[in-house]
């Protein structure tokens, strides 16, 4: 495969310094693409810069995945207008072996073959590098006047941030710029990858090549990713959308990706998963035929959460998502773990009952409509027994008395009740 044109049908380039097609053309190539580990988990803002590196590597080439565990001391001020927290040692080590387990979903590390992905830290070369030797060896190279022209320095300059641009911050793009240095003397690395909002930072990188060794580097960048609307992408009300299920559940993770908007759908599952342009296109008519059936959106989801989680996950994704609308079993609900049965049942009415009282039973009439308000009146809550409307954890209610104990807890915790089809409660034992 040709790397730069399967990007480029994936709508993944936005810059490309010149010379670099040919170059991926005429020989295998070691790219490398930084992450800041200021967190332990990846977040799918990140995902369009690891598919890079899965396409980089697919095609032949050797992709390098760049920790920054120094310069995630530091903070980018690319695109941020507040300074980052800066993150001790240890925390930082936590976050790289974390964001190292999630990677080895979408890069091989471990093979014989010459392009295996490697994971770089940058704090095991800058740890020991000291102030005065940078500033004589990589400092001298790049004037003030270059580093003021980029785009993110000036943009914090003029006014976008409150408290202007500290040193630590201004001295990034110079840190990055000898990660690149670096790399291509110790690993051959000939070409550096990233988000458009990193172009200043690896131009600065390719310059300190060319005025230190005479080296020539090259670079490549892919877009920001948005929603249609021009939102921001990956955010929801509860903020990021995050790889790690600690974080967000591999539920909520396949219904982020389930509810995007149609033309969002044909351009993600483009960037976001690895199926040929010739299947794409397929579904994408397929999605136009018949919208309503969310076939793109669907097979978006199936993809990146399988790659993403696991195909067991995918599994029990799917069959949470039954619950509400299809027709589920006492035994589907039992199957939930806990974050998974609140992420499904978010945004219904919740009431709290008395463990004390579910130990000595009590009667369904009395939990539904005086110990809880599932029910205006336990007449109400009588007659749509009657009717067969009322169900305890998805299996229907026969007798309105019917004793409710601890024993029928989901979880040791819960108890749902449905009233009609689409009325859920959800009632904690506390």
């Amino acid at each position: 495969m040709n790397f730069v044109e399967e990007l480029k049908w994936r709508g993944m380039v936005h810059n490309m310094m010149p010379g670099t097609e040919e170059l991926l053309e005429k020989e295998h190539v070691t790219a490398y693409l930084g992450i800041d580990p200021t967190a332990d988990s990846l977040h799918i803002g990140h995902l369009c810069g690891v598919m890079m590196l899965k396409h980089f590597q697919r095609c032949g080439h050797k992709p390098l995945a760049l920790i920054g565990g120094a310069t995630g001391m530091i903070g980018d001020p690319s695109g941020k207008s507040q300074e980052r927290n800066l993150l001790d040692e240890e925390t930082l080590r936590h976050n790289v072996a974390c964001i190292k387990k999630q990677l080895e979903r979408f890069l091989d590390f471990d093979s014989d073959a010459p392009n295996h992905a490697e994971l770089v830290n940058n704090y095991d070369w800058m740890k020991d590098f000291k102030f005065l030797d940078f500033a004589r060896e990589v400092g001298k190279h790049i004037t003030v006047n270059y580093m003021m022209a980029k785009e993110s320095v000036q943009k914090r300059l003029n006014g976008e941030a409150r408290d202007g641009l500290s040193f630590t911050e201004f001295t990034y793009q110079l840190l990055q710029g000898y990660d690149f240095l670096y790399l291509y003397e110790h690993k051959g690395c000939k070409l550096q990858m990233g988000g458009s909002d990193q172009w200043g930072n690896i131009t600065t990188g390719a310059e300190l090549i060319r005025r230190t060794n005479g080296g020539e580097v090259f670079a490549l960048t892919c877009p920001l990713v948005t929603k249609a609307d021009g939102t921001k992408f990956g955010k929801t009300e509860k903020g990021n959308v995050w790889l790690d299920r600690r974080y967000t559940s591999p539920y909520a993770f396949y219904q982020f990706w389930l509810n995007v908007a149609d033309e969002d759908a044909k351009r993600y599952i483009r960037i976001f998963t690895t199926l040929d342009k010739e299947e794409i296109d397929s579904l994408i008519a397929r999605h136009d035929e018949d919208p309503g059936q969310r076939v793109l959106q669907k097979r978006l989801a199936e993809e990146i959460t399988v790659m993403v989680h696991s195909r067991e996950d995918y599994d029990m994704a799917v069959e949470a998502s039954q619950i509400l609308f299809g027709k589920a079993t006492r035994e589907s609900l039992s199957k939930l773990d806990e974050q998974t049965l609140l992420d499904v049942f978010a945004g219904v009415p919740q009431f709290e009952v008395s463990r004390d009282a579910l130990s000595a039973g009590v009667k369904a009439v009395d939990l539904m409509a005086e110990m809880t308000q599932c029910f205006p009146s336990k007449g109400e809550m009588r007659k749509m027994v009657q009717g067969g409307g009322v169900s305890l954890n998805k299996e229907k209610l026969t007798a309105f008395d019917r004793i409710v104990t601890a024993d029928d807890l989901l979880d040791g915790k819960y108890l749902l009740v449905q009233r009609g089809k689409k009325n859920y409660f959800l009632l904690i034992a506390k």
